[in-house]
């Protein structure tokens, strides 16, 4: 009886031991923690919960996708969501004629060099003089010689990659499974903003988001914050592939002098040499926004000197050679003559695009915010730099604010950014975990927060196409229009990136636009993107126009209190031709009265539609509701509505 005894208190402590273990092991930072969102703290029941859930963490809500996300459980499609794992079959199939999307940045210049590069090879050619660049009589006959020389070569223009990046985007956004990662994907690439405006760095862009910012969105800081400083499109952008230091000093940096009697006793007593001066290679852009923007904040606690002493860390990382004409050709006779394989034993770093060069980096002594870095250091240095950047106080509350704006209201309150701060810290910069944080809080389902946020024109209009199930055949064509109304999507030129506040996006002129952009879509009236608007309502409820207010204010902006916002629109609906009305001087988008027709596809894998065979097919199947006018401009009037400006 006592060995029995024995072996159940074994079995017992080895049980005990596993559970242990398994707890340990499953760690403190699992974002998959049980738990129960708190969303009775803002008066909501499970509907309306779901519906709230869908305006924040995705471009908005589809036909039925409420009561998708009631019957997984609002917990369980959360973590989906981070998962970021759904299959995307009909989006790739989608982006499928779209050639460059994965191309690397090596096969980008090949392919669509930018401009001044085919310039430079057309001259090494002798296609063309070089007195005729940029001032030739013939500008016609110029760009003609140009054109055929890029036909020959079997180049294509740089604005063809720039129409296939941002169609793809649109789309992903529009079509995406994966919302979560979408929306994450656009908050970081804001966050880290690089622009097409400046040509140095617009061919790396598309890499830059799919190699460095997508993957990354919901993982952890340091990893995003280091990969993007290592890109080619942050090193143009912010100038940091030309920094470099000064030379090693030759001795220690000790001058002697002979101190007087009195002093010292006639001791020599050593005097610091001065610090070494700021040298013309040395560029500090990239240093001052990784701590403004990027990590510290604007109030962050350093000074003008860490900024230059961070700089200084940070030379000698640039380009390796990509191409042997234009961006990244600078240091290619440097590795020629070293020789790839004797890089690494040199003290040189190649990664992808990325080169550390030893000798154009400043190898003196620094401190920034009180770390010391000792002399001859290399590119451990940048990086001891970055990651003690991204996990400073400072970065923990800045990151975590930015994302309560973003998902929660323009001014979040204190107490969620410092539950989301703390998560940061103790989570190693986990993103997921902050995240997790943010919705499993109270505040964050507050009444004070809901419906406070004013979607851009790029959440507007692809809000509006998913809550119509429309078909983007050309997406480029929605591009257009949101850039009427304010957002030209990767052509930011500040490195803050668009501001995530309502008040710059709402003013008369902007309202004005988005009731033309609402007009125009549910008229049929924007090229390539199609939609069946009675679709939407099988049961026909709505038999006038008061009713169908009702019934597609429902299908589009579900478990809303829509009675005030239906005394405020129905007089619109006794206005003949609103959009005429709308239309007002000064907006400079027009709503066209031209039938819907299929656009040609200028360029190869661009906008392309499926055929006009086909086009003209879901035309005829559509007509009877493209051309019920009532229905169009009720459902237009809705979507340039107050209401359904907030998500």
């Amino acid at each position: 009886m006592k060995a029995f005894s024995k072996f159940l208190c074994s079995v017992f402590l080895l049980l005990l031991s596993v559970l242990l273990l398994s707890s340990f092991l499953s760690g403190p930072s699992s974002a998959k923690r049980a738990v129960s969102f708190p969303y009775k703290h803002g008066g909501l029941n499970k509907r309306q919960a779901a519906a709230y859930l869908l305006s924040r963490f995705t471009y908005g809500a589809k036909p039925g996708q409420v009561d998708q996300v009631l019957s997984m459980g609002l917990e369980n499609w959360f973590n989906q969501q981070l998962d970021a794992g759904l299959p995307d079959d009909s989006l790739n199939k989608r982006l499928s004629s779209y050639d460059a999307l994965n191309l690397s940045n090596a096969e980008v210049l090949s392919k669509y060099p930018p401009g001044f590069v085919v310039v430079q090879m057309a001259l090494k050619d002798s296609v063309i003089s070089k007195d005729s660049v940029g001032k030739a009589v013939d500008k016609k006959a110029y760009n003609n010689q140009i054109q055929a020389y890029m036909v020959k070569k079997g180049l294509k223009s740089d604005q063809e990659l720039y129409k296939q990046f941002i169609s793809q985007n649109i789309l992903r956004a529009a079509y995406s499974n994966n919302q979560l990662q979408e929306v994450l994907t656009d908050f970081w690439f804001n966050h880290f903003n690089v622009s097409f405006t400046k040509g140095e760095c617009a061919q790396f862009i598309p890499a830059y988001e799919r190699d460095i910012i997508r993957p990354n969105a919901a993982g952890k800081f340091d990893q995003l914050l280091l990969a993007s400083a290592k890109s080619p499109a942050m090193l143009y952008f912010l100038d940091n592939f030309t920094s470099q230091g000064a030379p090693a000093p030759p001795a220690p940096a000790m001058n002697m002098m002979m101190a007087t009697d009195a002093q010292a006793k006639n001791k020599a007593q050593p005097v610091p040499a001065a610090k070494p001066k700021n040298v013309p290679g040395l560029n500090e852009n990239y240093a001052r926004e990784v701590m403004e923007l990027h990590t510290l904040g604007v109030d962050g606690g350093y000074t003008q000197a860490d900024v230059t002493q961070a700089a200084r860390v940070l030379t000698g990382w640039t380009i390796y050679p990509i191409s042997s004409i234009g961006y990244g050709s600078a240091m290619k006779a440097l590795v020629t003559k070293i020789g790839e394989n004797n890089l690494a034993a040199k003290g040189f770093v190649h990664e992808g695009d990325f080169l550390f060069t030893p000798n154009r980096h400043d190898k003196g002594e620094k401190t920034v915010l009180g770390k010391h870095f000792e002399a001859n250091g290399g590119y451990e240095e940048g990086v001891s730099l970055l990651e003690m950047l991204a996990h400073h106080p400072s970065t923990a509350k800045f990151i975590s604010r930015k994302l309560a704006v973003r998902f929660v209201s323009d001014n979040p309150p204190a107490s969620l950014i410092n539950k989301m701060a703390k998560t940061f810290t103790t989570q190693d910069g986990d993103i997921r975990a902050v995240l997790m944080t943010m919705v499993s809080a109270p505040e964050f389902w507050d009444t004070k927060a809901l419906r406070q946020k004013t979607k851009s024109p790029f959440e507007l209009a692809i809000s509006s196409v998913r809550a119509l199930n429309a078909d983007i055949q050309q997406p480029y064509q929605l591009f257009n229009w949101v850039s009427r109304m304010g957002q030209r999507i990767y052509y930011y030129q500040a490195p803050t990136g668009f501001p995530d506040r309502g008040q710059y996006w709402i003013n008369t002129g902007a309202l004005l636009n988005r009731m033309n952009f609402g007009l125009a879509l549910a008229s049929g009236r924007i090229p390539g993107v199609l939609l069946n608007l009675g679709a939407l309502n099988p049961d026909k409820t709505a038999t006038n126009a008061e009713a169908a207010m009702m019934t597609y204010s429902k299908i589009m902006m579900p478990e809303r209190n829509m009675d005030q916002t239906y005394k405020r629109l129905v007089p619109l609906l006794q206005i003949p031709d609103v959009g005429a009305k709308v239309n007002g001087p000064g907006t400079n988008v027009p709503v066209s009265s031209a039938p819907l027709s299929p656009v040609s596809n200028k360029f190869s894998g661009m906008d392309a539609v499926s055929g006009a065979e086909e086009m003209n097919e879901k035309k005829k199947e559509m007509a009877p509701v493209l051309n019920n006018n009532v229905l169009a401009q009720v459902v237009g009037i809705l979507i340039g509505s107050p209401e359904f400006q907030r998500r």
